[in-house]
């Protein structure tokens, strides 16, 4: 009995000892856990590496895209390297948030950035080998991704090499991280952060992106089932992907559902009917091959470039929202008209060379080693060189192995077995075009189509490509003659004219047709017609020199050889720059430069920029009017876009001229209303590509019919309300008259005014006897 006692007295006074011992051990442990948070947070001795930055914690930083955007607000396309742009919390639909918090953190609300019972949660699983989820909270991985918390510039510590404890130190960090979160941010903006930086795979950062990427949708609009898909990739992006793994995705998207059923987001009823459904994905990866205006969008971006550059910003990181003077109707209805005509002449071209080559020299002969000289110039080329050492057996045999290859055809791309070389030749064949149509007041571009299918043709055919322009240069040569006394009813007569070269040729242009009708041809009437003749006549009394100063003072940037075969358009100049200069006569002679953007914001919405078009009073009201006069009449019988009226039924005053070089390398067409000018170029990406006759490729029909279904789209258009005319007059009364017939009957009207109608340029009285 006594042995008993003393047992149970010495059990009683070891259990205060005990306890003792477990406070002294948890508060020790304690200390230590503290005192381990507190060496890890500053560092210590540079055992565990630098935690981020309190500035960064106040401003943290992620890669957001820069969007671009149509006048009418329309978003054109993103410049990014994540392809990320931000939500904010309002425009979450109650869906997608319960579907995070039921499945990643239902504790969110009620935590201070770590969640114990979480926490202990994992503890037990690691000591019972079962695992209950994962401890992290929706605060601790906006800590790791927005501040990559586990990056090797973080973890560069002594410490971090040693398996287990780098672990230990990386979530550690999160823990401090998310608890400076919570401090610094409420927990909306916490749970924005976590969505905007996440990436859902397919090139989709953020949820915007990745609503838009697998549904085509807003994120406002998402449904319940298309939220439990999007917050399943949160797993896993690639393993759960519904594009890629669509059952993975299905099983997944049912664990969300059920979540939000345990947690009443919905009810049972709500998971029984969507369980069983597919996944409906509009999956469409965002990239600068598709899209309104990729070829626009391209050429802005190198401008915007070098506008960051200077001023400080990264186009593809900084969330810029560029606005531009694009307008998504006419972009389209541009877009559309070109590939309608481009496909069908496409298909004549196609018919025209069937079993032949279209590569042909002035003689129309073919051009032999055309095509091994042309992929000399591809980087296909200079890699095999460099591989083989120049070897060129070595290099002809991958050159002519067929290989498999996604082609473009207008009926879609097509899967195919084709060699280089062959792949060379095949897109030789295909005619490229380029459009644009600007407001002339402002300088606006409103479209812009630089090509027939920017993902396999890159290159711009508006500002990049320069071509030679053929008759749509004339105006200029008319426009130098206005302002030198000559007047629209002026008349010379159509006979072969000869230009004294500096080498002592003579230079004979012949007309379309390689005849001459010995008629007399009011200025109006030649233009109208595009006879060769009469514009040899005018520069050979204007001079070459005269010619070129006029055309630079509208807006012509390329360089020109100001030799007498200037005056049928033998110089290259861009579309860009064509469209600018015929924008002067609709814009009573002042020149404004063409522009696409209007200015520049930062993420915030701040102004960082507004741009201002440079302006040049270039011509005189009156020759500008007179000019659009001229113009006017290659609408109208005889004129050589006489097709505008019959063919597109286009009953507006309409000024236009067309344009076909030599062999029908280069189609041109510009056309002119009181506020749009557009302009056309159709060719071969080789001047030796061309059709056979001046029946397929000249100007009328190969690029005028793209300016006339354009121009028919944007009139049904009510809601842009482009003007029908009349072109405005000038604001004094004009000096010479418009009516022709005045002249023909030998007596004007007001018989005070007879000398200052009649009278010529005194330079061409000396030599002229009609």
């Amino acid at each position: 009995m006594a042995t008993r006692q003393k047992t149970v007295t010495q059990k009683k006074n070891i259990y205060p000892k005990v306890i003792s011992a477990i406070w002294l051990l948890f508060i020790a442990g304690l200390v230590v856990f503290v005192l381990y948070i507190y060496a890890v947070s500053i560092n210590f001795l540079n055992l565990f590496g630098e935690l981020p930055s309190t500035r960064s914690l106040e401003n943290p930083k992620s890669e957001l895209a820069s969007e671009l955007y149509a006048a009418d607000n329309m978003l054109l396309g993103k410049y990014f390297r994540e392809n990320r742009s931000p939500v904010d919390y309002d425009e979450l639909p109650d869906n997608l948030v319960n579907a995070l918090v039921a499945t990643e953190d239902i504790r969110f609300e009620d935590h201070s950035g770590i969640d114990p019972e979480a926490m202990g949660r994992v503890a037990a699983a690691i000591l019972t080998g079962r695992s209950k989820g994962g401890g992290s909270t929706l605060t601790q991985q906006v800590a790791k991704n927005l501040f990559r918390t586990r990056g090797e510039d973080l973890n560069n510590g002594l410490l971090n090499d040693i398996p287990g404890v780098r672990i230990l130190i990386h979530k550690t960090k999160e823990w401090i991280m998310a608890v400076k979160l919570e401090q610094s941010y409420t927990k909306k903006e916490i749970l924005v952060m976590y969505l905007n930086i996440f990436e859902f795979g397919s090139n989709a950062f953020g949820i915007k992106s990745a609503s838009k990427t697998f549904f085509n949708k807003d994120v406002q609009d998402l449904e319940v089932q298309e939220s439990a898909v999007l917050v399943g990739l949160f797993k896993n992006p690639n393993f759960y992907s519904p594009r890629f793994n669509p059952e993975n995705a299905k099983r997944r998207r049912n664990v969300v559902l059920s979540q939000m059923v345990k947690y009443d987001f919905i009810t049972e009823a709500d998971y029984k009917q969507l369980k069983d459904t597919d996944i409906k994905l509009n999956y469409r990866v965002e990239n600068q091959n598709i899209g309104l205006a990729p070829y626009f969008r391209t050429e802005a971006s190198k401008f915007l470039r070098q506008w960051c550059r200077e001023n400080g910003y990264d186009l593809y990181a900084d969330g810029l929202k560029i606005y531009t003077t694009i307008d998504s109707r006419m972009q389209q209805y541009a877009e559309q008209a070109l590939q309608e005509h481009m496909k069908e002449r496409q298909k004549a071209f196609f018919e025209q060379w069937k079993g032949r080559n279209p590569w042909r020299d002035r003689n129309g002969q073919e051009i032999k080693g055309f095509a091994e000289a042309a992929i000399r110039r591809t980087s296909r080329y200079q890699s095999l060189k460099a591989q083989f050492d120049g070897n060129q057996d070595s290099i002809n045999y991958y050159l002519n192995k067929k290989v498999p290859m996604t082609i473009f055809t207008w009926d879609g791309t097509k899967e195919v077995e084709m060699s280089p070389m062959d792949s060379l030749k095949y897109y030789k064949h295909f005619l490229q075009a380029g459009f644009m149509a600007m407001e002339p007041q402002t300088g606006h571009i409103k479209a812009w189509v630089g090509g027939i299918n920017y993902q396999h043709f890159k290159y711009d055919h508006v500002k990049q490509g320069a071509r030679q322009p053929g008759s749509t240069f004339k105006p200029f040569l008319y426009t130098a003659a206005m302002e030198h006394g000559y007047y629209p009813c002026y008349e010379v007569i159509d006979t072969e004219t000869c230009v004294p070269l500096p080498d002592g040729t003579m230079w004979c242009p012949n007309n379309s047709e390689n005849k001459f009708s010995g008629q007399k041809y009011t200025l109006r009437k030649a233009l109208a017609e595009s006879v060769n003749s009469i514009s040899a006549f005018l520069v050979n009394k204007l001079g070459a020199e005269t010619l070129a100063a006029t055309a630079r003072r509208l807006g012509i940037s390329t360089p020109l050889d100001a030799t007498p075969s200037l005056a049928l358009g033998t110089s290259d100049v861009t579309l860009y720059d064509m469209v600018g200069a015929y924008g002067t006569f609709a814009n009573a002679g002042t020149w404004v430069e063409p522009t696409f953007i209007t200015r520049i914001e930062d993420k915030h919405g701040n102004v960082l920029q507004e741009f201002r078009p440079q302006t040049k009073e270039a011509l005189s009201e009156e020759t500008a009017y007179l000019m659009i006069h001229m113009l006017q009449a290659a609408t109208e019988p005889g004129g050589t876009a006489y097709g505008l009226r019959w063919r597109n039924k286009l009953t507006a005053d309409i000024g236009a001229k067309t344009g076909t070089t030599q062999n029908q390398s280069d189609a041109w067409f510009m056309g002119i209303t009181p506020n749009l000018v557009c302009g056309t170029w159709v060719g071969g990406e080789d001047r030796s590509i061309h059709f056979r006759s001046l029946r397929d490729g000249q100007g009328a029909k190969l690029a005028m019919p793209v300016y006339g279904a354009f121009m028919q789209k944007v009139f049904a258009d009510k809601s842009l309300d482009i003007s029908k005319g009349p072109f405005a007059k000038p604001s004094t009364p004009l000096s010479v008259e418009l009516d022709c017939s005045i002249y023909n009957q030998g007596m004007p009207v007001d018989s005070s005014k007879q000398n200052e109608f009649l009278q010529l340029p005194s330079e061409i009285d000396l030599d002229l006897d009609f």
